[in-house]
């Protein structure tokens, strides 16, 4: 098999040229961090030459922990017999959505288990509540495995659930539920879910809909790099024939009440590496978040350097990474701004679609 020079590699990103997964891969092994930091530094430029860096004000509401998929990642997940398992009523959600508005938030993430008692129907009215009660709000909810159960549950296609719940209000989706793309990996860390092509279809159908989604990866765990190679080619290649993500969001398993404890967390060299390696491979999404949440906020910020150009959130509540044994520390938007700020750029509110609502000097 012919060598690829690392030095023709790099040559191509400088260009801007596309790199093939086989060189991704050479870069990776061949490269050391601050070389790929550079070159992926460089593809942050050229795609934003203002030196903005974004963040969101949003709210992340785990509507139910009650989940049968068993993912051996997850410590936030109960069953329905666990004294601590819990669905949220319509009451309380509203509660939430209205001091995430009184906070000057734009963006409802909300997100669940695969609960069964839960029927289409459940998911449609309470979108339409929040979209009637706070039509402002930017509704972002439901992971593919969600959309996959449901799809199962009713015996109804696919893109027939995404319409009926976008006729609801439902206006975009994260794209949690991916962990990484490869169903080699995710038959050892979660088997109960969705399968990649699922993920896949779910995604596309939104696109077909006018739907935006997010592409994310949660790495860190049992995959390898050409797991991850797998996962960026696939979301790359949607996006070439849809254009509906709006952005990649890569983050760490995190250990800590989990079946997957006996792995060593992921270093910050490691994510930093990744991180770069995607902005560099996805010539094709315009923005990639740096996770604080996953990896404190001193290398979020450095993630910063390393090709995002976004800082993800100020979330009013987080639950699922809290409920392992990481110590998350969530930021207000004025530790925000200035953690941007500190690391060189110019802080700017997003909304869900990743339009600037507020700049700040």
């Amino acid at each position: 098999m012919k060598t690829i020079s690392i030095d023709y590699i790099k040559d191509k990103v400088i260009n801007g040229e596309r790199i093939t997964p086989e060189e991704a891969l050479e870069l990776y092994r061949n490269s050391d961090l601050t070389t790929l930091g550079m070159l992926a530094d460089l593809v942050r430029k050229r795609k934003h030459p203002d030196n903005v860096v974004t963040f969101v004000i949003d709210r992340n509401v785990n509507y139910t922990n009650v989940c049968i998929a068993g993912c051996k990642f997850c410590a936030f997940y109960r069953r329905k017999s666990d004294e601590d398992a819990y669905t949220l009523d319509i009451d309380t959600i509203l509660k939430k959505v209205e001091e995430l508005v009184e906070w000057g938030g734009t963006t409802l993430l909300m997100q669940g288990g695969i609960n069964p008692d839960l029927p289409l129907s459940f998911y449609e009215e309470m979108i339409s509540t929040i979209r009637e009660k706070f039509p402002q709000v930017q509704i972002h909810c439901f992971s593919a495995p969600e959309i996959v159960y449901l799809s199962k549950l009713e015996k109804m296609p696919i893109k027939e659930v995404l319409k009926r719940l976008k006729s609801a209000g439902l206006m975009s989706i994260p794209g949690g539920g991916a962990e990484v793309l490869s169903q080699e990996v995710r038959d050892k860390v979660s088997p109960g879910k969705c399968s990649v092509e699922e993920w896949e279809e779910v995604h596309r159908s939104a696109h077909d809909l006018g739907m935006t989604t997010t592409a994310t990866m949660m790495f860190g765990h049992l995959e390898s790099i050409e797991h991850i190679l797998e996962h960026l080619d696939r979301v790359r290649r949607i996006q070439d024939e849809t254009g509906g993500f709006t952005a990649f969001i890569p983050w760490t398993f995190q250990r800590g009440n989990t079946e997957l404890d006996f792995v060593e967390p992921a270093g910050s060299p490691y994510y930093l590496k990744v991180l770069a390696l995607s902005r560099i491979f996805l010539d094709n999404f315009t923005n990639v978040q740096s996770s604080h949440v996953t990896q404190t906020m001193p290398v979020g910020m450095v993630g910063l350097h390393f090709g995002a150009n976004d800082l993800g959130s100020v979330m009013i509540e987080e639950n699922v990474i809290s409920s392992t044994e990481f110590k998350v520390s969530i930021p207000n938007v004025e530790d925000m701004v200035q953690a941007i700020k500190d690391a060189g750029f110019i802080p700017a509110q997003r909304d869900t679609y990743y339009r600037v609502v507020r700049r700040f000097s």
